[in-house]
């Protein structure tokens, strides 16, 4: 069956003819209409547009929020899952975390974008298509932001394993503890709470493994 869709007419309209070109991927990004269903980030100076994770990954998201909760409320924080932008202070490229733990009061970029560097914590949740980008360029970009904790749920590893990175120093963090699912991770301060990544079980499964020592960020 072919499809009824008529082409878009990519053309200038009058309004937009006499304004330059984006010359960067943020000001490409900031003349960007909103995109539903649809993640738009930068990453190394890249522009990318990508799906929305698949109800599970939104699912994982969610379970780290409920086993967090307690802790938010008591300590009257935000917490967010895959539905705000963060802004990485520098080079301000836009991001969007799966999980953002937030002070009430953490400083924005413009409306929408809360800074890097008064976030507690990020979490992203690896998909298939974002091995690279997840386990090795975002703790980079994450610690050049100064976000103090980045979590790191991995339902594609064999057995799924969580990690904590901490302590970010120099555009990278010091400090990286993983385990498998099932196991508890601690996580350091400024959020000090020890998750029991159980929770996650039935969506990833028991891998019936040991916990895996902490390793040297450089070499995970």
């Amino acid at each position: 069956m072919t499809s009824q869709r008529s082409h878009a007419k990519l053309r200038p309209s009058p309004e937009t003819a006499s304004k330059p070109l984006p010359g960067t991927a943020r000001e490409l990004f900031d003349a960007l209409p909103q995109l539903p269903g649809l993640r738009t980030e930068i990453i190394d100076g890249r522009l990318i547009v990508s799906p929305v994770g698949t109800p599970e990954h939104g699912w994982l998201a969610m379970l780290l929020a409920y086993e967090m909760h307690q802790l938010i409320m008591d300590r009257d924080w935000r917490a967010y899952t895959g539905n705000v932008s963060v802004c990485i202070d520098g080079p301000r490229d836009p991001v969007e975390p799966d999980f953002v733990l937030a002070p009430a009061d953490c400083p924005r970029w413009g409306a929408r974008e809360l800074l890097s560097s008064g976030l507690l914590m990020v979490a992203e949740i690896v998909s298939p298509g974002s091995v690279v980008d997840d386990r090795d360029r975002k703790p980079d970009l994450y610690a050049s932001g100064l976000v103090p904790v980045m979590l790191l749920i991995d339902p594609v590893a064999t057995p799924p394993t969580v990690t904590v990175f901490s302590d970010p120093k120099a555009g990278e963090y010091q400090t990286l503890t993983r385990v498998a699912v099932g196991s508890s991770l601690h996580i350091p301060e400024p959020v000090g709470f020890t998750l029991e990544t159980s929770a996650f079980e039935k969506i990833l499964g028991n891998p019936q493994a040991s916990p895996i020592p902490p390793q040297d960020p450089g070499n995970p």
